[in-house]
């Protein structure tokens, strides 16, 4: 079968790839904290016994988009948002500490600070856990205080501070649970690293470029199909030549 036939189905199912990434990051468009996903195209040698003499298609993520999202006021008490570049630590579900930027916090039954999704968020010494409080304060370095039952209005205690941190961004890299990891695994608590109480902040997605993507894509796996039925067409009409030879 013709060779050429092989290189645009390649291409065609990387540009399928492409597409999912794409979309993947539509759809967290609304998703707080959410960073885009780089994507992109290169050809690659097919490495073999002989010589390379076929470069096949192949999409990758070269990266992820660290760029801030948009400050959103809701005036909660336990929603956060990193200003400028940090990282809020919490405990991915394999145990392990990574790295969020979602800021919409809850306290579980147990008194656990819980990202929405549902993650311990990380304190000084370990998840955080609060007691049963009439407020609760976040400062701006991630200070929490509160004020216990029965006290007075006056009278507030700080119980942990949420572990900030600030990494280079070279050494974050995005995991398939969405959050981010470093090579070290565990980062140091940065002091400079300030959040603000009463806000969230949003995806970082532009919509009109993400479906600019994908029309430009969608157009060129309709290349790719055509340029295989034209490998099948020229392949029936040579049979045909060597059926009448």
């Amino acid at each position: 079968m013709d060779k050429s036939l092989y290189i645009s189905m390649t291409g065609a199912s990387q540009n399928a790839l492409a597409q999912r990434s794409h979309a993947n990051n539509l759809a967290n468009l609304t998703t707080t904290g959410f960073r885009r996903d780089f994507e992109q195209a290169r050809s690659m040698p097919v490495f073999g016994d002989g010589y390379a003499t076929r470069a096949y298609a192949m999409t990758e993520r070269p990266g992820t988009d660290l760029s801030s999202g948009t400050m959103i006021e809701t005036g909660r008490e336990l929603d956060v948002a990193v200003q400028g570049e940090g990282w809020i630590a919490v405990q991915a579900p394999d145990g392990s500490e990574a790295y969020t930027r979602a800021g919409s916090l809850n306290i579980d039954a147990f008194g656990i600070l819980r990202t929405s999704g549902g993650l311990p968020v990380l304190g000084n010494g370990g998840p955080i856990a609060i007691p049963p409080a009439e407020k609760i304060e976040i400062g701006s370095d991630g200070t929490i205080s509160i004020r216990a039952l029965g006290e007075g209005p006056a009278v507030m205690a700080e119980v942990d501070r949420i572990k900030l941190v600030n990494p280079p961004a070279a050494a974050l890299e995005k995991g398939e649970d969405g959050l981010m990891h470093t090579q070290a695994g565990e980062e140091l608590a940065d002091g400079a690293v300030q959040v603000a109480t009463g806000f969230l902040e949003g995806s970082n997605v532009n919509a009109v470029e993400e479906m600019t993507a994908m029309l430009s894509l969608a157009r060129q796996f309709e290349l790719h199909i055509k340029m295989m039925r034209t490998a099948d067409e020229n392949a029936q009409v040579t049979d045909r030549i060597l059926q009448m030879s």
